[in-house]
């Protein structure tokens, strides 16, 4: 009895990581085995990344919150600790887009907290 495979899911399979190769420079967009590596190794970078992002995100935040609090007085660690004490519900993201694009209000919030 002649020897099966199943060329149809094997295809399947090379042409889903090529696919995903698609861009890739030389070889590894083109030859399966070094585009299979290429792959792993960009889906790995991927899953560690989505995380790093919300740590990158998270201190541009900060430093833009410090930035603003120093401009009206104060620092950032004594700012974030009057907010919390003032019981005010705004995170670090709002607190950083109002120091960036509406400076009164942030100022506003300061002058509120430090009172």
């Amino acid at each position: 009895m002649p020897r099966a495979t199943n060329k149809v899911a094997a295809r399947r399979r090379r042409k889903k990581i090529l696919n995903m190769a698609k861009g890739y420079w030389g070889r590894r967009s083109k030859i399966y085995t070094i585009a299979k590596h290429a792959v792993e190794k960009a889906l790995q970078y991927a899953y560690r990344d989505r995380r790093q992002r919300k740590r990158q995100f998270r201190r541009l935040w900060i430093i833009r919150i410090n930035a603003a609090a120093r401009q009206n007085g104060t620092t950032y660690s004594r700012f974030m600790g009057a907010v919390r004490q003032a019981d005010i519900q705004l995170n670090r993201k709002v607190l950083a887009d109002l120091a960036v694009n509406d400076p009164n209000t942030f100022s506003q919030i300061v002058r509120a907290v430090s009172a």
